[in-house]
């Protein structure tokens, strides 16, 4: 959801970057275009629970996803109305539109949604899933440790600094005001890798209390080896060449090498100087990318 939102709003990822032209395409779908017409925009402040089922317990990593779109499909028409409608109603700046509102009267918005996810699924994000899973597996591993060593108290203290635990009850800064009793309902940890670096809380669907927080080291892992090249232009430069086979903006690049933007604009400014990166304007963006005779300069320093 958090991948398709971007694509709809034409933005990018600060790690990620571009969703791709197969993303944008896919919104060409009508059962996608109608699951991103349901979600967020421009101030609204409510996601379908719908959207999002709890994650299982139960399922293998390849079932994991069709389980959920299975749980989609299967959603009470109370349930899609309540939240479609009156939910919508509430938290939403802008009306529900008229053929939206006709296809969840119809009994068939749930249908309709679990084809536009399977869908978006299969051609913006299957291929590379491994890698955003092993991010999350690291991280439930990490969390898993840090709960079994220090207990869960501190563990929840730890997951962002907007999420505190005060000895009874879990505290998130919100742009609103609001307290919940789940008093005996499970709660589920979810580490979230494309909706990076937001949290969510998900607790208006019954028996569903889920807390999905930015998963830890984000955009770490990646091949940013610059071997011998370092040593020439220094090693916050050698980064963002290694880093630059994908176009990317400044902003992108300082989350993924762990530097301030200004940084990275000056360090940028002297490689488009020297002739080893690129930039174009794509829209709101300036995009930056290695030259040929970068890369080729990367591929002699790390022989």
């Amino acid at each position: 959801m958090a991948w398709l939102k971007l694509t709809a709003a034409s933005g990018r990822h600060p790690v990620f970057g571009d969703p791709g032209p197969l993303a944008r395409a896919s919104l060409a779908h009508p059962d996608v275009a109608l699951l991103a017409d349901l979600l967020p925009q421009n101030g609204d402040t409510y996601t379908p629970d719908l959207l999002t089922p709890q994650p299982g317990t139960d399922a293998q990593r390849r079932d994991l996803i069709d389980e959920q779109i299975a749980q989609i499909a299967a959603t009470a028409q109370d349930d899609v109305e309540t939240q479609v409608f009156t939910y919508t109603r509430t938290h939403w700046n802008r009306p529900l539109r008229a053929t939206t509102r006709r296809i969840a009267e119809s009994g068939r918005m749930q249908r309709h949604l679990a084809n536009g996810l399977a869908r978006f699924w299969r051609d913006a994000l299957s291929e590379g899933w491994p890698e955003l899973r092993s991010i999350i597996d690291q991280d439930i591993a990490h969390r898993a440790t840090a709960i079994a060593a220090h207990g869960i108290g501190r563990a929840l203290g730890a997951l962002h600094p907007d999420i505190d635990w005060a000895g009874d009850a879990v505290t998130l800064a919100k742009p609103w005001d609001g307290e919940i009793d789940v008093t005996g309902r499970d709660l589920v940890l979810a580490p979230g890798v494309l909706n990076w670096p937001d949290v969510i809380v998900q607790v208006d669907t019954p028996g569903q209390f889920v807390l999905y927080y930015p998963a830890r080291r984000i955009g770490a892992g990646r091949d940013r080896r610059s071997g011998r090249i370092a040593q020439v232009v220094g090693n916050a430069r050698a980064a963002l060449l290694a880093d630059l086979g994908t176009a990317r903006s400044t902003a992108e690049l300082a989350a993924r090498i762990g530097c301030t933007p200004g940084t990275v604009s000056y360090h940028l400014s002297a490689l488009h100087r020297a002739r080893l990166v690129t930039k174009v304007r794509d829209g709101r963006y300036v995009l930056y990318q290695r030259t040929a005779h970068a890369a080729d300069l990367l591929k002699e320093a790390r022989g």
